[in-house]
């Protein structure tokens, strides 16, 4: 029987899809393709505006559904050609989707891109909808990708901090004798992309290397209010998404009287701050140790650099030094618990997600 799974993934920055080929059969998982495709601005569009309520959300939601599963396939479909491989050699993929709602509170979590289009356009079996069974009983539903580091990273004698910076960042910690931990720590990219398109309707949609927030000052009084947000005081296990941290969360700071004349490039620059100081504060604890960066924050000079600054008892570096390079792990992480189900296995971590217990995760849509 194959090892070799698929891995699918698009994240809350929604900046691509990912895909992977994993061959599971090594003692280290081996990585034989990674392909990345841009969401197409008219998807992209239609996925930003779902994340918030509006009209016709429903039509809308369908239209996105297979738009993104088809994308996804046509994804998947490119990494297998370029791992050499045909669809016989898959033994699942594992899909995660497109997050558009992720509520907690309700114990639900919503992901579209069609899985049954998925297995249907490549011919090969899908695994799917991870998060709702954790929800089911009493979890957050996220993070999962704690699991897979623990299997992955873990070190018996180094303490190990893998901090993921996506649109929203997380953090997973690794320490020997202690419990598995990991949660979202707040927004990492996603303000900070979202303040940017505003200010920059017809350029990039981020801010490279943090360049335009670099150029600006912190603007202390903000940042404070900011991290006074009630999530940020929540204990773990606690996750979140761009439908709370959003446009309209930072306006009703930026609304306020003493912040409305605060120049757009010092916004920018605070909520680099803000991003830095919320994965930081997390870490304050750890006397030693390395931290492991990945995701697209990681290519933000000015965030490392901040990030650097409030971390002096503490190591950065990159996962691709034990071996997975950064932009591909989230997906590989959906390799894994695809093949966590086709073997039976549980993938949550109850000490991570707060689940009563541990579970199978996912569904499996046949393509047959």
């Amino acid at each position: 029987m194959t090892d070799i799974y698929v891995g699918l993934m698009s994240g809350t920055s929604m900046d691509g899809v990912d895909a992977v080929v994993v061959d599971f059969s090594p003692q280290t998982p081996a990585l034989l393709a990674h392909c990345q495709q841009a969401i197409p601005q008219t998807l992209l569009e239609q996925l930003h505006g779902l994340c918030s309520p509006a009209a016709n959300e429903l039509a809308t939601m369908a239209e996105a559904s297979v738009a993104v599963a088809q994308l996804f396939a046509a994804t998947a479909t490119q990494a297998i050609a370029q791992a050499k491989l045909k669809a016989s050699d898959i033994a699942v993929i594992g899909s995660h989707g497109q997050t558009i709602r992720h509520f907690p509170e309700l114990a639900f979590s919503l992901q579209i891109g069609s899985p049954s289009h998925i297995a249907v356009q490549t011919n090969i079996d899908v695994v799917a909808d991870f998060r709702n069974k954790d929800m089911a009983l009493g979890g957050q539903g996220a993070p999962l990708v704690p699991a897979f580091h623990q299997a992955i990273f873990s070190h018996a004698n180094e303490a190990r901090f893998i901090v993921n910076i996506g649109g929203i960042a997380n953090v997973t910690r690794l320490v020997p004798e202690q419990s598995l931990l990991g949660y979202d720590t707040g927004p990492g990219n996603t303000l900070l992309d979202q303040h940017f398109k505003r200010h920059h309707p017809n350029g990039s949609d981020y801010d490279d290397n943090g360049q335009w927030g670099k150029s600006g000052r912190c603007q202390q009084n903000l940042l404070d209010q900011m991290l006074a947000d009630k999530y940020f005081a929540l204990a773990a296990p606690k996750s979140t998404g761009r439908e709370y941290f959003h446009l309209a969360w930072l306006d009703s700071f930026l609304t306020q009287p003493d912040f409305a004349q605060i120049a757009p490039v010092d916004v920018q620059c605070t909520l680099h701050h803000l991003s830095a100081q919320s994965i930081a504060q997390e870490l304050f604890d750890a006397d030693r140790g390395k931290v492991y960066l990945c995701g697209g924050g990681d290519k933000n000079g000015f965030l490392l650099e901040l990030l650097t600054r409030a971390l002096p008892k503490l190591t950065l570096s990159r996962t691709s030094e034990l071996g997975i390079p950064e932009q591909a792990l989230e997906a590989m992480a959906f390799a894994w618990l695809a093949r966590c189900f086709k073997l039976q296995q549980t993938g949550n971590a109850s000490s991570v997600t707060g689940a009563s217990r541990p579970a199978i995760l996912g569904a499996l849509y046949p393509a047959k």
